[in-house]
Parts: structure tokens; C-alpha cells; sequence
């Protein structure tokens, strides 16, 4: 079955300047040697991509062109790295682990270029992945890659994937590039629903933001964004929510800059829905770092409550700190706190311990992150499979400990964005079972945009290729004494 005529899910921006290349001489383009760059150092020492592609492009003047080859250069590869390796394994005549990495970054990244890329030619894919190999110090390679690239060029169409009828465990792997132990979880949590969740999970997500009500209405923000984002419209779940499309960079827009908004996923928003914040509230977020959740809670308090922001590096604090100055909001609180430890002497506004006063507690917990693989495409390559259980353990801790602070006919949302079971429903099950002061809220008592995501129990789950968002999940726990 060939698949290359197609050219699945580029991942990326078209027409970037017939690919980047400007000169027939000479080293690589900047932005392929950029991209190179950083696939090695996820690849070496397990960096996030997402962080590692910023501190190239903040260190870098490149052109915007450049910049935009280079990230999708970054997160195509990585997107569709499983479906590259089997195309690669065909090409070559040695195993994939016997090539030393940084060859075998070259070699994926040219060949991400040959399958996926409508307006690079194959030759110059080829040809740049040779010279990105010699100008990272790998000059003995250069033959492999040439011959490897030009077979791939030659042959791809050629390939045969496994069929998601007969071998779907092998499809869901090979031709949708989902490493093998994440598929099993999911054939056997979603079944015929894992394929299109991996399909979905190959595409760039939408950008999504969050009006600020405390300097526009979502309808004020949506009729200004509309020249510079003419696809922008009102979220269908999150009630401050407006979907901007798929171009455009609206962190760069000056309507950001002013506070005017903040960007976050759709599911993301719909978290701070659940959790049902009023003016007055005392509120606790747990693990609040960066503060995307931290700031939309102090704006649906409106000035009149305050929210307590806790993480255990107190280094990332200052992200919510400096949200919150650009927002121009008041009432929040940083404190460097472990919360998986008792939350019982938290301050309050005069300095003495709080105690189980918390009105709302938000934990939104570290958790595998594989419901938001659009975005963050290395993560299924540098998640483990041991990692959910791990993970696991340390979710209901910190929801042990967040439980004990939330005052009586107060509640407690948990949520994850992740759609594994074991990290999600099991986690709030083994939790309401040994705490009868909490139930599950009723799906009636839930915001009534929310009800095509609930579940009979409340649980909110979305899915990328059912929602168009991250795959979150959440679930509403009320202290009833």
C-alpha cells in the first residue's frame, strides 16, 4: 500500500521558499542545520522539543521563513518519526540502532522532507540532509545518508504499511507513528476509536485563546481579531474561548501583549469552567506553573477573592507571576510548595494558616501528557511505558493532600492531559472510594456547555479527533461535610 501521493499530515507550513534553499554551494540552510540541532538534543538527552526550539530561534536572527522551516522541520520529524523508521528500515540494509544518532537525526529529518513535503524537491532534501550530516562533524556518514535518501526518494512509494484491518497494533505503529506499548493502551481503552485519535494526533492543533473579561468580551476580542484572523471564531466548549484557526502566531499579535487574551487550549479552558469559580472564592491551584489556569481563575474572581498558586520550583513561579502582570490581574499568590506534602498551615491574606478554607482547589496534575501529542509530538517518544503508573501514585497523592484543604460544600477539580485510563478515571475512582465526604458531581449540575464531553459520572473528557483540542480529562469531586 503505498501512501506517498497523499502525503499524510505535513505537520508544517507550505511554500517556505522552495524549501529554505537559496545557493547551490557551500553548508546547509540555516533553518535545516537549526532543526538538526535541536532533533539531537532531544534525541541525546531527552530535551523538551518545544523548549529547546525556542532557546535556538530566541539565539538566532533568522528570517521568519527560516523560522518557519525550522519548526516544522522539528516537529514534523518527530510527529511522524515511527512511520520515517519504517521507511528507513526498508532503505537500509542494518539495523536502525547500529547508526549512530546524530546520523540517524540527518536521516529522519531528509526523509520527513521526501514523504511529507509537496514543495521541497527530493534532490534537495537529499542533498541538504548530506550537508547538515558533514557540518555537524559526521563526514564519514555522508555516503550512507546519500545512498539511504536517495533510496528512500526512489522507492517510497513502493512501501507496503500494515493494514489497520489485519494488524492494527502494527498500523496504529508503523504507518501512524505511535510507539507500540502507547498503542496497546489505547486499542484496549479506546478500541476502533485509536485510529483516529493517532491520525488526529499527527496534525498541528488550532490556535485557541481565552479573552480576558477584565479588559474585552469575548464578542469585543472576536470582531478585532478578525482582520488579522478571518477563521476566528467562538469556542464551542469553553465559554471565554475563541478558535483563531491554524496560521497566524498570536502570541506575537499586540493584542496579546496587551492583555487582551491569553492562549490556551480549548480543553484546557473548559477545566476552569468545571471548577465553577465565583467572586469571593478562596481558591487553591496546586500545581499552577506556568499560571495558564492560575490567570483564568483570578479573572473569573474578578478582584474580589484571591487564588493561591503553588509549585515545587519555585523558579517557574515567576511565569505566573509574569502572566499576571501582563493580564494586569490582582489577587493571586505564589508559594514554592511540594503539594504531594500536607497543604494544612498554607497562608492566608494575614499570614495565618488556613486550614481546610478553600472554597475551590484546582489539581491539575504532572501527568504523561499523551493527550497532547498535536503539540508536544516528542512526547511519545520520551514518555516511558512504566512512566503512567509512576505517575500515577503521585496524582493521588497530591489529590490526598489537596482533598484535606477543601472546605465543607467546597469542591475539588482534578484534571490530566492525558487519555489513559490509569492516569485519569482509575485515579478518581480509588480516590471517592476511600473518601465518602466526596461524590462526584452530578452531570446536571455541570455547565451545560460542557454536556456532549460528560460522562453518566460527570467526568469530562475530551479528544482530539472527536473535539478538535487536547486530550484532557476532568472530574468535578464535592466535599459534601
Amino acid at each position: 500500500m503505498s501512501e506517498r501521493r497523499s502525503r499524510p499530515g505535513a505537520g508544517g507550513p507550505r511554500g517556505v521558499n522552495e524549501g529554505g534553499l537559496r545557493r547551490r554551494g557551500g553548508g546547509p540552510t540555516v533553518a535545516r542545520l537549526a532543526a538538526a540541532r535541536v532533533l539531537e538534543r532531544v534525541e541525546r538527552v531527552r530535551a523538551y522539543a518545544d523548549v529547546a526550539l525556542h532557546h535556538t530561534l530566541a539565539q538566532s536572527n533568522m528570517a521568519s521563513a527560516d523560522r518557519r522551516l525550522t519548526t516544522d522541520l522539528v516537529y514534523g520529524t518527530l510527529r511522524w518519526r515511527g512511520r520515517i523508521d519504517f521507511v528507513l528500515a526498508a532503505a537500509l540494509d542494518r539495523g536502525l540502532d547500529s547508526i549512530e544518532p546524530l546520523v540517524l537525526t540527518t536521516l529522519r529529518m531528509g526523509a520527513y522532507q521526501i514523504l511529507f513535503s509537496d514543495r521541497i524537491p527530493d534532490t534537495a532534501a537529499v542533498d541538504e540532509a548530506v550537508r547538515c550530516t558533514r557540518a555537524l562533524g559526521a563526514e564519514r556518514a555522508t555516503g550512507l545518508v546519500n545512498a539511504t535518501l536517495r533510496r528512500v526518494a526512489r522507492e517510497n512509494e513502493g512501501v507496503v504499511f500494515p493494514s489497520w484491518q489485519d494488524e492494527p497494533l502494527a498500523h496504529l505503529e508503523h504507518a501512524l507513528s505511535v510507539p507500540a506499548w502507547i498503542a496497546e493502551r489505547w486499542l484496549a481503552d479506546h478500541g476502533p476509536e485509536a485510529r483516529a485519535l493517532a491520525e488526529a494526533c499527527n496534525h498541528p492543533p488550532p490556535h485557541t485563546i481565552r479573552a480576558n473579561p477584565q479588559k474585552n468580551s469575548r464578542d469585543e476580542l472576536l470582531a478585532e481579531l478578525r482582520q488579522e484572523f478571518p477563521e476566528a471564531r467562538p469556542c464551542t466548549l469553553a465559554s471565554r474561548g475563541i478558535v483563531l484557526g491554524r496560521s497566524g502566531d498570536a502570541g506575537r499579535d499586540p493584542l496579546f501583549r496587551e492583555g487582551r487574551y491569553t492562549v490556551q487550549d480549548e480543553a484546557s479552558q473548559a477545566v476552569v469552567d468545571l471548577l465553577a469559580v465565583e467572586p469571593h472564592h478562596r481558591v487553591l491551584d496546586v500545581c499552577a506553573a506556568p499560571g495558564t489556569k492560575t490567570t483564568a481563575i483570578a479573572e473569573e474572581l474578578s478582584g474580589e477573592g484571591s487564588v493561591l498558586a503553588l509549585d515545587r520550583h519555585a523558579g517557574r513561579l515567576g511565569l505566573v507571576a509574569q502572566a499576571a502582570r501582563r493580564l494586569e490581574l490582582r489577587g493571586i499568590s505564589t508559594l514554592a510548595r511540594d503539594a504531594t506534602r500536607p497543604l494544612d498551615d498554607l497562608p492566608v491574606a494575614g499570614g495565618e494558616p488556613a486550614g481546610p478554607d478553600f472554597q475551590r482547589v484546582l489539581v491539575d496534575a504532572p501527568c504523561s501528557g499523551l493527550g497532547a501529542l498535536r503539540r508536544n509530538p516528542d512526547a511519545r517518544w520520551r514518555v516511558r511505558p512504566a512512566d503512567p503508573e509512576r505517575l500515577a501514585a503521585v496524582q493521588s497523592m497530591l489529590l490526598e493532600e489537596a482533598a484535606r484543604v477543601v472546605s465543607p460544600g467546597g469542591s475539588l477539580v482534578y484534571s490530566t492531559c492525558t487519555v489513559l485510563r490509569e492516569e485519569n478515571e482509575e485515579v478518581v475512582e480509588r480516590f471517592l472510594a476511600a473518601h465518602p465526604s466526596f461524590q462526584a458531581a452530578a452531570p446536571a449540575s455541570l455547565p451545560p456547555a460542557l454536556t456532549s464531553v460528560l460522562d453518566e459520572n460527570g467526568f469530562m473528557r475530551c479528544q482530539p479527533h472527536i473535539n478538535d483540542s487536547d486530550g484532557f480529562f476532568a472530574a468535578r469531586l464535592e466535599r459534601t461535610n
